[in-house]
Parts: structure tokens; C-alpha cells; sequence
């Protein structure tokens, strides 16, 4: 089977409401979606990056110059099989640029599983099991908004709650919220915006029993983070500083960190996912799985990466109702009682994205032949 063509979208969804993180406040979701077609079906995936470059460097505009000048010439006429198992999979000569070759490698992972006619769960080596599902709440305008937005969460079933911080919104913040809510799973994401000079900021937050905190210090760092991890007895998690196999290995062999959120999109696509995971396993350090605020297609593939047995701790993986009127799969996303979700056993990804709504909020749409 040969890939045949290749279709690029420019999404905007609006959002129910704003997401706030210690960088940028989000009205709408941009986002790149990928379908590639070959053998009659087609696979999806999804490019994360940001219309801005505040999280990371690669932004939309770069992830579309990227897909389209390299990434797509070079999977044209190939089988999708022969990505696979290719170490950095499609892209391996092109430096950086991993969101861009993520989006693309998750649609070719996606239409070999169509292909075989198995889940995309089976095909990345993980078990089908229900998975435990956390939630993800930004700043809000208030402290009271905050608290009412974490018991609707919980009313919800999530098991774990996790909060944006930043300076002037932290040790306060998590304090208020222990008092409210004293017994709940509970960590804090600074995105970045702390150096090592708030230590004894981070000494404070030892107080409130956190399950970690997640990426505190510069996004490129793991020298500091070791410092910090030293410093306190919160364990320390590391998201934006975790590009590859290389900087998950450099992180736990020099104590940086004790947990680690494996975002696909970040890494480069499921197989880096699936090492990082494989190593951190071994290493006995949990992983679990963050996410963008992603549209269904998105969300359904880290559904499937979270399935893998070293993913023990809930990751971001929420209703998609949580953010958007209309999401773009059939069936939605949506998260039980319990607070878990039992993957799709039908194949690829397991659900059928909604041609029409992508239309409908699709701003840009080119097809590569």
C-alpha cells in the first residue's frame, strides 16, 4: 500500500471559555489536522503547536511550512508501515520541528492500524485497560471561580485536579485549595515561569502534599531542576524540558525529576513516546500523559498512548464537552462517572472524524498529491 495524498487543515474552534496558563490566555484552539490517505481509508493526526510560539518554538505557521515542504514529500508514494518502526520515524535528517513531525507520524500510525483493522491502542503495545483521567484547570479571575470550578470537576469523577500557577498565584492559591478540598489529588503547573531564586517559594508549597510539580523552572532546563528537586521534597515533573529519549534519560540519571508527562506531540509521535515510556519504566520513574487542549483526533491518540502500563498516574485526559460546543469525532469524548475512560476497540483511533464540522471551522485546507 502506498500513501496516495495527504491533506493539510487550519482549525479554529472557539471555546466555551477562556484557559488560562502563566503565559497566555486561550479564546479558541488553533490547531493543524492531518489526514492521510492511502488503500481506500484514511489515518488523522493532530499538530499541538500554539498559534504563538509561548510554550514552545515551533508555532502553527512553522509546523505547516515544515509539513509541507519535507514532511509530506517524503511519506508520498511510501508505505506507512516502513515510518514505523524508523528510528524519529518520518523527518529523521530535520532538526527540531517535533510537533510538526508528530502530526504526521500519529496519522501514519493511525492508518496502519485502520489498515490492519486493529485499535491504535494494539498496534503501540498497550493493553486496551480503562484508564484513570485527570483534569487540567487554568488561572481564573478569581479565587472563588477556582473553587467552584474544582468541585464541579470532582462532582465529575475526575481523580485528579490540577492547577495552573504563577507568580502572585501559587503558594496562596494551593493553600485555599487545600482547605476546601484537604483530601483530593492535587498538583500544581507553573509552565516555566519560576527560577531557582524561588525556592523557598517552592519550600512552602512541601506544605500542602502535592503529587508533584510539574515543569517549574526554564523550558529547556534540567541542570536547575536538578538543583530544585534537591531542595524539596515535592517530587518534581518535567514536561517542556522532555524533547526526547536523550533529555528523559539526561533528567533521571542526574535526579532532575521524579515523574515525567509524556506529551506525543512533544516528542515527535508515538514511537519517541513509546521509548520514553519504556525507558522510564525501567528506571521504576511513573509517566503519565498531559495534554494541549486538543480537538477528539488529538485526544482520542493520547487515549491510546495512556493504555501502556507505565502511564500509572492520571493524565489530561478529559471530556472534550470541557472545552468546545462541537468537537470533530463521532463519538465524542466523554469521561464516566467514575472518572475513566475505556478505549475504542474499533480500529485506528476508534472514533470517525466529522467531515462536516472540520469543514466547518476549518480556516485554511490544501491537499498534497
Amino acid at each position: 500500500m502506498k500513501i496516495e495524498e495527504t491533506v493539510l487543515y487550519q482549525v479554529e474552534l472557539p471555546m466555551l471559555q477562556f484557559f488560562e496558563t502563566s503565559f497566555e490566555r486561550m479564546r479558541k484552539k488553533s490547531a493543524i489536522l492531518v489526514e492521510i490517505r492511502g488503500g481506500g481509508l484514511s489515518g488523522w493526526g493532530e499538530c499541538v503547536a500554539d498559534g504563538d510560539p509561548y510554550y514552545s518554538s515551533e508555532d502553527l505557521f512553522t509546523a505547516w511550512h515544515i509539513m509541507e515542504d519535507f514532511l509530506i514529500p517524503e511519506i508520498t508514494g511510501e508505505d506507512p508501515e516502513g515510518f514505523l518502526a524508523a528510528p524519529g520515524g518520518p523527518g529523521s535528517r530535520i532538526k527540531g520541528n517535533r510537533m510538526a513531525k508528530a502530526a504526521v507520524s500519529s496519522a501514519l500510525w493511525d492508518l496502519a492500524a485502520r489498515l490492519r483493522e486493529i485499535p491504535l491502542w494494539r498496534l503501540m503495545g498497550g493493553s486496551g485497560r480503562s484508564i484513570a483521567c485527570g483534569v487540567s484547570i487554568g488561572i481564573q479571575d478569581s479565587v472563588e471561580e477556582l473553587l467552584d470550578k474544582i468541585a464541579l470537576e470532582l462532582e465529575s469523577g475526575y481523580r485528579r485536579i490540577k492547577v495552573k500557577i504563577k507568580p502572585g498565584w501559587d503558594v496562596g492559591i494551593i493553600s485555599r485549595i487545600r482547605r476546601e478540598f484537604p483530601g483530593i489529588r492535587l498538583m500544581a503547573d507553573a509552565n516555566s515561569a519560576y527560577t531557582l531564586a524561588d525556592l523557598d517559594l517552592f519550600r512552602e508549597l512541601d506544605r500542602f502534599d502535592l503529587m508533584m510539580i510539574e515543569q517549574p523552572l526554564y523550558s529547556d532546563d534540567i541542570y536547575e531542576h536538578r538543583q530544585l528537586q534537591e531542595g524539596i521534597s515535592t517530587p518534581v515533573c518535567l514536561d517542556e524540558s522532555i524533547r526526547h529519549l536523550r533529555d528523559a534519560r539526561a533528567a533521571i540519571e542526574l535526579g532532575a525529576c521524579r515523574i515525567i508527562n509524556i506529551k506525543q506531540g512533544r516528542v515527535g509521535g508515538p514511537g519517541e513516546a513509546i521509548r520514553i515510556h519504556d525507558y522510564c519504566r525501567e528506571a521504576g520513574i511513573p509517566v503519565w500523559c498531559g495534554g494541549m487542549i486538543e480537538t477528539g483526533i488529538g485526544r482520542a491518540h493520547n487515549i491510546a498512548l495512556s493504555t501502556l502500563d507505565n502511564f500509572t498516574l492520571p493524565g489530561d485526559i478529559s471530556s472534550g464537552s470541557r472545552y468546545f460546543r462541537e468537537d470533530l469525532i463521532d463519538p465524542p469524548i466523554e469521561v464516566a462517572s467514575d472518572g475513566c475512560i475505556t478505549p475504542s476497540t474499533a480500529p485506528g483511533f476508534g472514533h470517525q472524524p466529522l467531515r462536516k464540522q472540520i469543514d466547518r471551522y476549518t480556516a485554511v485546507r490544501k491537499t498534497f498529491r
